[in-house]
């Protein structure tokens, strides 16, 4: 009878009292010091934010380092985790570190002198507040999506000692010719709006509505809003901008993004860089991304003999979005298989 009441409370708690991620996981902070960048610039008193999901095990050996998406930040991280049960955060301790330029972690919103930083300044920061500030020598495993899955590809070839299983989901080792395309008119785009002095409401909407018509298909948007909603859709992209995540941060990580190719260090050899890998490496991709092209991570994925899941579905670059349960249930698998 007792064990029954326990279980009556908990759930009338639930429904009272919904999951908040800002309060159930409060942000933390990593000082890093004064951090030289890859241009050798310096961003003084650096620092990174981050959120923590389950807890660690007695030999830290279920611990996974979850990075942000391109205008993403922990808490959503946090959402994934809680709304789809993302990873199973009673078996695994989840870190979400956010990216330097989203608005949490240092940014040119929050830090007075701010250079601009490229791939590696967002992957050497991670490392440092992993090994550096929570002393962690080894991971069980990164997990990341997009920009965050761009990290992981990262990790897997500049310190392939680090963890022992990477999921990279609707990413690339390498941007394509399209990929640069669309991120060089974002970039250009809002940087000449801001020069005549257009109000960042509008400038937002433009750059959302450019987002809207590559991050889906256009199969997608004509099923999921039918022409006479049109109008109430369209309205949406007027809202107000973000407060933390300025345009000023997204074109810090925008332009930190085209800078990335993890073959750089490998005279752009592809193969050369699949041999780096230690790591099992777990590859999902969208066929019908219109974001970040599958091209490259499928050749990787054959090239490194990694295993390779190729969705097939009109959401575009949220094609896992579409299919949440089949994702999630793989990359568990794929994360507890011997």
């Amino acid at each position: 009878m007792k064990s029954l009441i326990i279980i009556f409370i908990i759930f009338i708690n639930i429904l009272l009292f919904p999951q908040n991620i800002a309060r159930d996981y409060p942000l933390q902070k990593a000082y890093l010091g004064n951090f030289i960048t890859f241009n050798n610039d310096t961003i003084k008193n650096c620092f990174t934010t981050y959120r923590i999901f389950g807890t660690v095990n007695k030999d830290s050996s279920n611990i996974i380092f979850f990075p942000t998406w391109l205008a993403g930040n922990s808490e959503h991280i946090g959402v994934l985790l809680s709304k789809y049960s993302f990873i199973d955060t009673n078996k695994f301790c989840i870190i979400s570190i956010d990216a330097l330029g989203n608005g949490y972690s240092a940014s040119p919103s929050n830090t007075e002198i701010f250079p601009q930083i490229t791939f590696n300044d967002i992957t050497e920061a991670y490392y440092k507040t992993l090994t550096q500030h929570l002393k962690i020598s080894k991971l069980y495993a990164i997990v990341g999506g997009s920009m965050g899955g761009m990290t992981a590809f990262h990790f897997a070839v500049k310190y392939p000692d680090f963890a022992q299983r990477i999921v990279s989901y609707v990413s690339s080792p390498k941007l394509s010719s399209f990929d640069l395309l669309w991120i060089n008119l974002q970039i250009n785009l809002v940087e000449y709006l801001l020069s005549l002095n257009i109000p960042n409401k509008d400038i937002k909407a433009f750059s959302d509505m450019i987002t809207a018509l590559i991050s889906r298909t256009p199969a997608h948007l004509n099923k999921s809003v039918p022409t006479s909603d049109f109008y109430e859709y369209f309205k949406k992209f007027y809202k107000e901008p973000d407060s933390i995540y300025t345009l000023k941060n997204y074109l810090t990580q925008l332009k930190a993004i085209i800078t990335y190719d993890i073959t750089s260090d490998f005279n752009y050899d592809m193969k050369k860089a699949t041999d780096e890998i230690k790591a099992q490496l777990f590859i999902i991709v969208s066929d019908s991304d219109m974001m970040v092209n599958p091209d490259n991570a499928i050749e990787f994925a054959n090239l490194s003999k990694s295993k390779l899941l190729v969705l097939n579905n009109n959401c575009g670059h949220m094609a896992v979005n579409c299919e949440m349960e089949k994702v999630k249930d793989t990359i568990n698998n794929f994360l507890t298989s011997d």
